[in-house]
């Protein structure tokens, strides 16, 4: 074993790149652990915990880059190594050679884009509220992709926000699609007159693309990063995006997206939602139905049932079929058939976390007990994120599990070995996935998991054994990934592509409990 760890000073890179070029290495041959990263103090930790921190690593900045690599001959770690500079040096020749410009700060970005109007900013959380600060100063609307801001200067930054009349995104905001443009992660929806607020990424694209397929459009779809309905933000950016929306002549439906907000602030977003004179549709999961009801909006348990609910709201004479086909009763049927007595277990491995929340939510209604990383209640919390524990969903995207490493959107190999170990497991009924398509997501990311699906389902069969795969895929028939394609390698397999995160996670419960609806 051979390693080699570089500290290039005052390189900076944005994050997405760095995560995006991560999980490339990671996954080449001969590679067994890497790491190319800013020199964070979570990162440093990283280097020290796979046996790579040098006494350079230890002195490094957040403004230097870290490159790491471990690998099992000199020829891999060569040819590692050559390939990550490769990566990172592609921006500065294409400088070179006139293709494209790079700026160092925000006022050379300005000279080189004067009419920009948005900010995305993607750096260390220590300096992203200076640079978001610096970006209202100048008149823009700011996306935070980053996150580890505090939340003193979330507030502060999205009260000046508010007095300049300027959205602030974020922190932590990973999905908006202002003006037909998607940002950081979105898909490719219809343009139309569904308005959408969501402080949630996975969610704000799940009702998105839902809207999609009902054959309507979307208009605007802020984000607000998921602090932004707590009770020390009070929900500042959903209330504003909520005015915009009232304000905008192409929105005619407004939906808002999240988790369940701070008592307080629920009850000033809904006073808020009674002076709009557009239809509302509120898809708060675990929400209190009464509350938002009262307030002359229309409640929405499910990401698909707010894309619904705003598409009739839209139009009233579309017709949405809700009832169960008699060929998914079949399935259910034959994959309860094929099960042991002793796979009792639902094993969920989400990218998305909204995904995961709200499948949580589901199959706690169909009465199952379940445990997860992201859960709120404490009967509910995982101890263990490496050992599942009865019905386990797992959000794979959370901080447990990136620490030092791509988030599965892109680069959702990462969750491979996990696949297998539930699949293998003999308790293990039924194994959830969701695989997001669109920008700023894996360019396959379903051929990223495909072998070991084959592999593994394949040993089973060979044991006489048998696990169900449900998988849902967010996306559009028009995002880059290519929709078709993607699904018909899962269901080459046996693998079931659910029509939305509810139904994958309605047919979960039903196989388990051993009942058909």
């Amino acid at each position: 074993m051979v390693s080699k760890v570089i500290i290039e000073k005052n390189a900076y890179h944005d994050s997405v790149t760095l995560m995006s070029l991560s999980g490339k290495v990671l996954s080449k041959e001969g590679v067994n652990e890497a790491v190319v990263s800013m020199a964070t103090a979570m990162n440093i930790e990283l280097l020290d915990n796979i046996g790579l921190l040098t006494d350079e690593a230890k002195e490094a900045t957040e403004n230097d880059l870290i490159i790491a690599v471990k690998a099992e001959s000199e020829e891999a770690l060569t040819d590692t190594i050559q390939f990550i500079d490769d990566a990172l040096n592609k921006k500065k020749a294409g400088k070179k050679s006139g293709q494209e410009k790079t700026a160092e700060t925000l006022s050379q970005a300005l000279d080189h884009l004067p009419d920009a109007n948005l900010a995305i900013i993607s750096v260390p959380g220590e300096y992203a509220a200076r640079e978001a600060r610096l970006a209202l100063n100048k008149g823009l609307h700011v996306m935070m992709f980053s996150d580890n801001v505090t939340i003193e200067d979330e507030r502060a930054l999205k009260e000046l926000g508010r007095d300049k009349g300027l959205l602030v995104m974020g922190p932590d905001c990973g999905t908006a699609m202002l003006n037909q443009t998607g940002l950081c992660f979105a898909n490719n929806v219809r343009e139309g007159s569904i308005g959408l607020v969501a402080a949630s990424g996975t969610g704000l694209q799940e009702v998105a693309v839902q809207i999609d397929r009902l054959g309507y459009g979307v208009s605007q779809a802020i984000g607000t990063g998921g602090r932004d309905l707590h009770k020390d933000i009070g929900g500042i950016m959903m209330l504003e995006g909520l005015r915009a929306l009232n304000e905008d002549e192409q929105t005619k439906v407004i939906a808002l997206i999240s988790k369940p907000p701070a008592k307080e602030v629920q009850d000033k977003i809904l006073a808020e939602v009674k002076k709009v004179n557009k239809p509302v549709i509120v898809g708060f999961l675990d929400g209190d139905k009464d509350a938002v009801e009262a307030s002359g909006a229309a409640f929405a348990s499910t990401l698909i049932e707010t894309a619904r609910q705003a598409v009739l709201a839209l139009d009233s004479s579309v017709t949405i079929d809700k009832e169960m086909s008699n060929a998914l009763t079949l399935f259910t049927e034959n994959e309860q058939a094929q099960l042991s007595s002793s796979q009792q277990y639902i094993r969920g491995l989400f990218c998305g976390g909204t995904l995961t929340s709200e499948a949580l939510s589901i199959l706690r209604s169909e009465g199952l007990e379940v445990k997860s990383n992201v859960a709120k209640k404490p009967e509910e919390k995982l101890e263990d994120i490496h050992v599942s524990a009865g019905h386990t969903l797992l959000d794979m995207g959370d901080d447990d599990f990136t620490k030092g490493k791509p988030h599965p959107m892109i680069e959702p190999s990462l969750r491979n070995e996990r696949i297998r170990e539930e699949l293998l497991n003999k308790e293990t009924a039924v194994l959830l996935l969701d695989f997001e398509l669109g920008y700023g997501a894996h360019e396959d990311p379903v051929g990223e998991s495909i072998d070991v699906l084959k592999e593994t389902l394949t040993e089973l069969k060979q044991e006489g054994r048998h696990v169900t795969v449900i998988s849902y895929m967010c996306a559009t028939k028009n995002d880059k990934q290519g929709y078709d394609n993607q699904v018909d390698r899962l269901s080459a397999l046996g693998v079931y592509v659910a029509s939305s995160n509810e139904e994958m996670s309605q047919l979960a419960a039903m196989i388990t409990k051993k009942e058909v609806k």
